[in-house]
């Protein structure tokens, strides 16, 4: 992967995990089909809990489990449902060989859908490198999280709509 496509566009020290889903939230407004986020982070820092909050703010309202033992969890809207773009939560952790992503079929969700992908270090290679990279630290407290969001020049001018 080029670095120079991944530059930190935000640094943000939330104090908890109300504001973590308020940001997401507001992330995912900004959010439209082909659309790639990655979410690194330790075990316990919050990934799906994020990915949870993107995916009911954009409307889907149904219980949104962690998709670690299944590793894809889809999300379509209604058929007459124009507006909400296809979700696609994708959790790599289980993976053992990067090549099996493709039975995923992981490549349908780039171009037809928002995906968001926990563990895409899993991906190696085959992570499409214009992508946003989210990555969640624990911080000063139990609740506390720090986050970073890089990426290239199309996440640089989206994000700048981003009011945190």
């Amino acid at each position: 992967m080029n670095a120079n496509l991944h530059m930190i566009i935000k640094e943000l020290y939330l104090k908890d995990l109300s504001a973590c889903r308020t940001l997401a939230k507001k992330l995912a407004m900004l959010l439209k089909t082909g659309d790639i986020i990655t979410l690194d982070g330790n075990l316990g820092t919050g990934k799906t809990e994020f990915c949870r909050a993107i995916i009911h703010a954009l409307g889907y309202n149904e219980d949104v489990p962690s998709p670690t033992f299944n590793l894809v969890q889809v999300y379509e809207p209604e058929l007459d449902d124009m507006e909400t773009p296809a979700v696609w939560h994708i959790d790599l952790y289980r993976l053992e060989n990067e090549e099996d992503v493709f039975e995923l079929g992981i490549e349908d969700a780039f171009d037809t859908a928002v995906t968001l992908i926990e563990w895409p270090e899993k991906m190696g290679r085959f992570l499409p490198q214009e992508h946003l990279k989210i990555n969640l630290k624990m911080a000063a407290t139990e609740e506390a999280r720090s986050i970073t969001f890089a990426g290239g020049a199309y996440w640089q001018k989206k994000l700048g709509a981003l009011e945190v």
